[in-house]
């Protein structure tokens, strides 16, 4: 919370968020004025209100800008009408600065408020491709309670590499993928794009698990490769580590498949288990080149009261200040809330403030917990 704290204040320091600082430049002109005026003729406080459009400039727009740079233009001719000075060089010389200053400061306002309506476009278009293409996790699916978070490594950013999804069967079970692209940029954004999109084509149908790896595999190789040149598909290195889950709602078990991902985490009360495969495959990318045979399922239990979590590797070694991991696996067993939502809501605060509010990769986490049918 002291970290959402912070943030907001943070966020209130920006321009156009703060109009109430206004009476600071103000305040600062005035006691120049006043000071000025009433001070020994050798004493000069005149050039201090340069002060005032400098000072707007942090938390206005361009019009409070220029309202504050014309007032202490006003009040430097006043100050020269008052003391008998206003014909002198000096004094002159003292104004035609402060309008030169304050035309920058005005400038600056401009341009940097273009670049923030630019951004602001940017944004929307990417929270729109967001919700395309991390799509929310449905709150329930048969007797499971899913939650999902995303956390962003560019606080501008709404997705990266990180991604997950999940899919109902006709067979009564849920279907789940979590996965992490390498790379980051434009690269990344498309290739999770594509990898979600062969999910979602395909993990309904009545296939297989090994054979759902397969077709993410060879989807993910085709579209990574089919304009590259031999010697160039030898040398690619796209490639994605992921988690395939298939869990029935009438059977207390969890099916899966990992491709270079780290293992989900089994709560069961204040006992954590690492759900860790005999085989872990290669990553999604050039893991199923060789047949359904090389992807082998395995079975865990996952009983009524049971949390799962499964989680990229942006979550392990996220690190403070000092370079100390972040203890994921500790703090999970102190979670002992039933809503998955919430769940993931505590682990958000605590991760960011492990890391004071800046991750140096993307994170994702999903929480499943099962109930009674």
């Amino acid at each position: 919370m002291a970290l959402r704290a912070w943030v907001d204040v943070r966020r209130s320091w920006r321009p156009g968020h703060a109009p109430a600082l206004v009476v600071i430049p103000l305040g600062l002109i005035v006691t120049v004025c006043v000071v000025d005026v009433l001070a020994p003729p050798h004493i000069h406080l005149g050039p201090l209100l340069v002060a005032a459009p400098a000072i707007t400039v942090a938390f206005a727009g361009a019009r409070a800008t220029a309202l504050m740079g014309a007032l202490a233009v006003a009040a430097q001719v006043l100050i020269g009408v008052l003391r008998g000075v206003l014909t002198t060089a000096n004094i002159q010389a003292q104004i035609a600065a402060l309008i030169v200053v304050s035309i920058i400061c005005v400038t600056i306002c401009v341009v940097r408020d273009r670049r923030e309506r630019q951004m602001h476009r940017v944004r929307s278009v990417a929270e729109a491709a967001q919700s395309v293409l991390l799509q929310p996790l449905p709150t329930h699916a048969g007797p499971l309670r899913i939650a999902g978070l995303y956390l962003p490594a560019e606080e501008e950013a709404e997705l990266g590499g990180d991604l997950y999804a999940a899919a109902r069967t006709d067979h009564h079970s849920t279907r789940l993928l979590i996965g992490d692209v390498r790379g980051n940029g434009m690269a990344a954004i498309s290739n999770s794009a594509l990898l979600l999109g062969a999910f979602r084509a395909a993990a309904h149908r009545q296939a297989t698990l090994p054979r759902l790896a397969v077709h993410l595999d060879g989807a993910f190789r085709w579209d990574t490769s089919q304009w590259r040149s031999e010697a160039a598909q030898d040398t690619s290195e796209d490639f994605a580590t992921a988690i395939l889950l298939d869990i029935p709602d009438h059977d207390p078990v969890v099916h899966l498949i990992a491709c270079g991902h780290p293992p989900p985490l089994l709560l069961r009360g204040q006992q954590l288990t690492p759900l860790t495969t005999e085989d872990t495959h290669l990553p999604i990318g050039f893991g199923g080149a060789f047949g359904i045979g090389t992807y082998d399922v395995q079975t865990f239990p996952f009983e009524v009261g049971d949390l799962l979590l499964l989680y990229t590797d942006g979550v392990i070694e996220a690190r403070d200040a000092a370079g100390v991991f972040y203890p994921f696996t500790e703090r999970a067993r102190d979670w002992t809330t039933d809503d998955p939502e919430q769940l993931l809501h505590q682990l958000r605060e605590d991760l960011l403030a492990h890391v004071q509010g800046h991750l140096d990769d993307d994170a994702a986490v999903v929480a499943i917990r099962r109930q009674a049918v």
